[in-house]
């Protein structure tokens, strides 16, 4: 966007100015659950994130940044392959146990970058599944991120409420003891192993909703685990783990240009951040743990910074899909969420077909390449991997890949105020579409919130919103606007034809 000046009340940014771009590094910073009203940059009070704050007021600031998604899985899968999600019957909330939903020869972000001369690393929180079903975590576990474009990987094989509670690398389970096998179950426990409905004196964090099976570290999961002892994680150093794995990755590859996925399992459940950051929010666990999350973007810029890296280092930081408080413990989140709006004043939030549930926040960074602004393009982390392309020189034609991904690079690089022109947006395989500064959702039928009090997005009659005048969606203007309707009605059917469904069965959440 060019001489755009900010409007938002914490950024006071330049106007953005047209660069020729080098071939950088490319960092992609990928939080969890974390809500566009969850930093500070977009003028939230209530918390503080100065680490994040960095990237959105020396880079550009997008108040229009979309994950594909509203829940992890179909998200992350849409960010790697450039398509979207609900294309893929497999892209849904997996568990800790499923396959790999990305198949070998599916042209992948990472392959493109590795292709294009780059090192390339995925470390952190994964959910796209790992191997081919029935994983035996005794073995190697293939096929995995490694085999769809990462060289190195250090990840946890879904989200850290599921089993298994261990740190996968390059495919092996890290710190297993051949004596000490692992098993996982999804279905049935093992006998004689305590869950929180056999033995809640066992725990030090409580469930409120899914979350009762078997217990690591005082904390209830999803699924049933046994063995593997000495394998399993510590909660509260997950944080120092994983930012470890990074600082090394980059250290290593200081030489040559790398790509790093680096996906932070903060703030999703169960929240338990290291005990330098509990408490130093006043906003319960979730609070503490965005501290945790900001501590370790400001230490990975702090690691490139040491390296002389940051001038050729291209950083991303977004989340996979918008907030959610009680996402299945008693943490303290709620009743310490005071005056805090998790999703900055947009309705709805994960699982949602409202603005909050997809509506992210999404800053670039390149210091000395990019003039800090504001940008109200609409860009999508779908969208990554055509403009990466375009960004590192790639000799693949994007067009022939018949991609949902759309070349914006630069929009993200602050050049343009041009992005995508509109995008369906995904639900738990209900959609809406956006295009401009209108949302339309079409009917189906479910309950208004599940158990996490989240509003689903789930109406009566076509709603159509002018996000733009009405950012909270309080108004359904459908009634008053029918040629927009039918508009945007035509465009969501010509795109989602063969996939759309007027009834879309309810999803358990775990």
């Amino acid at each position: 966007m060019k001489s755009k000046l900010l409007l938002l009340p914490s950024l006071f940014l330049l106007g953005c100015t047209e660069q020729k771009p080098a071939t950088p590094n490319v960092i992609v910073i990928l939080a969890d659950d974390l809500g566009f009203g969850d930093v500070s940059a977009y003028g939230s009070k209530t918390i503080h994130t100065p680490n994040i704050d960095k990237l959105a007021r020396e880079g550009v600031c997008f108040t229009n940044g979309y994950a594909s998604s509203a829940t992890s899985t179909p998200s992350r899968y849409a960010l790697m392959t450039g398509m979207y999600p609900w294309k893929n019957s497999e892209a849904k909330i997996l568990p800790g146990d499923a396959p790999l939903i990305i198949d070998e020869q599916t042209f992948t972000l990472p392959e493109m970058m590795r292709q294009a001369g780059y090192k390339t690393a995925a470390i952190g929180k994964w959910h796209l599944g790992m191997g081919r079903g029935q994983v035996d975590w005794n073995k190697p576990v293939v096929p995995g991120a490694n085999q769809i474009g990462f060289d190195y990987s250090c990840l946890i094989a879904a989200t850290n409420d599921r089993v298994p509670t261990v740190y996968v690398e390059d495919g092996l389970v890290v710190g297993l003891d051949p004596a000490d096998p692992i098993y996982v179950d999804y279905e049935h426990n093992f006998e004689g192993e305590p869950t929180a409905l056999s033995n809640p004196e066992l725990l030090k964090m409580k469930w409120s909703h899914g979350h009762n099976n078997s217990i690591v570290n005082g904390i209830p999961r999803i699924g049933y685990m046994k063995g593997g002892e000495k394998a399993r994680w510590v909660d509260e150093n997950m944080a120092d783990y994983f930012l470890g794995k990074v600082k090394r990755f980059v250290t290593e590859n200081k030489d040559r240009p790398f790509f790093l996925y680096y996906g932070l399992h903060q703030p999703h459940v169960p929240r338990a951040p290291h005990q330098r950051f509990v408490g130093t929010t006043g906003l319960g666990a979730r609070g503490d743990a965005i501290a945790e999350a900001d501590w370790c973007v400001g230490e990975l810029v702090a690691c490139l910074d040491s390296l002389n890296l940051l001038e050729n280092t291209l950083i991303v930081f977004s989340s996979d899909n918008g907030p959610v408080v009680d996402d299945g413990y008693w943490d303290g989140s709620v009743e310490n969420l005071k005056d805090h709006k998790p999703a900055g004043g947009l309705r709805g939030g994960k699982y949602s077909l409202y603005d909050g549930g997809t509506h992210i926040p999404l800053f670039v960074y390149w210091k000395g390449r990019i003039q800090p602004c504001q940008s109200d393009a609409i860009v999508s982390q779908l969208d990554f991997l055509a403009s990466f392309a375009d960004l590192v020189d790639s000799r693949v034609n994007i067009d022939s890949l018949n991609l949902d991904s759309r070349n914006v690079l630069p929009a993200l690089l602050g050049e343009s105020s041009d992005g995508r022109d509109y995008i369906i947006l995904e639900a738990q395989g209900k959609m809406a579409i956006r295009k401009g500064d209108w949302i339309m959702i079409p009917p189906y039928a479910g309950p208004e919130r599940n158990e996490t009090g989240n509003e689903l997005g789930n109406l009566e009659d076509f709603g159509l919103y002018h996000v733009k005048n009405d950012p909270a969606q309080k108004t359904n203007v459908a009634k008053e606007y029918p040629d927009v309707l039918n508009e945007l009605k035509d465009l969501f059917y010509r795109t989602t034809q063969g996939y759309y469904k007027s009834y879309v069965e309810e999803v358990p959440l775990k």
